[in-house]
């Protein structure tokens, strides 16, 4: 069961990463404005899927820890980086578009899930970080080189932090019966 504390720290998650709750009000007036708006909201709720994975399959919050340390590395880097480099967007409204600040969050939630829990779980986080990353250059925000940088950075550094999670110690899967009937019993050990 997820604790209040747990709560609140997915819940300032979410407005630190551009608050997806105030893009869901804007009006989607074409295909731009789509794209920016999905990879806004998808931003912020990679980086919550992410951290509540930690905290349902409980291994003393090691887990939300290397997310945790995966995440900030990953961010410092970006912003480093941005500010170091200061590239002009391609839409021309600012700077520091080198490296993608989306794509590199997106894909270190992306990588922290794959390498954690395998690709089983992976491989769906990885599609949804790189719609992120095409949502940005829809979005004139952000050119090819930017989002490969992007996510270079937040897989790099998840990969660095993230150990693999044994799911098999914690479910098991034996021969049963019930009422004379062979079964298949599964068990799940909750720590």
């Amino acid at each position: 069961m997820i604790k209040r504390k747990s709560l609140k720290l997915i819940f300032v998650l979410l407005i630190v990463f551009n608050n997806p709750f105030s893009y869901a009000q804007q009006e989607l007036t074409s295909s731009e404005n789509f794209h920016k708006t999905s990879g806004d909201l998808l931003v912020g709720l990679l980086p919550a899927l992410s951290l509540t994975s930690s905290f349902i399959w409980k291994d003393g919050q090691k887990g939300t820890l290397q997310f945790s340390e995966s995440l900030i590395s990953t961010i410092a880097i970006t912003w480093g980086l941005k500010l170091l480099i200061d590239k002009e967007r391609p839409n021309g409204e600012s700077l520091n578009s080198f490296p993608s600040g989306h794509t590199s969050v997106s894909f270190a939630s992306a990588a922290f899930i794959q390498r954690r829990y395998g690709w089983e779980y992976g491989a769906p986080a990885y599609v949804l970080a790189g719609y992120v990353g095409f949502s940005r250059i829809k979005a004139k925000k952000h050119d090819s080189i930017d989002v490969i940088a992007g996510a270079i950075i937040g897989t790099g550094m998840s990969y660095i932090f993230t150990k693999p999670f044994n799911l098999e110690n914690k479910l098991a899967v034996s021969p049963s019966f019930f009422d004379d009937t062979p079964t298949l019993k599964f068990t799940y050990v909750f720590k």
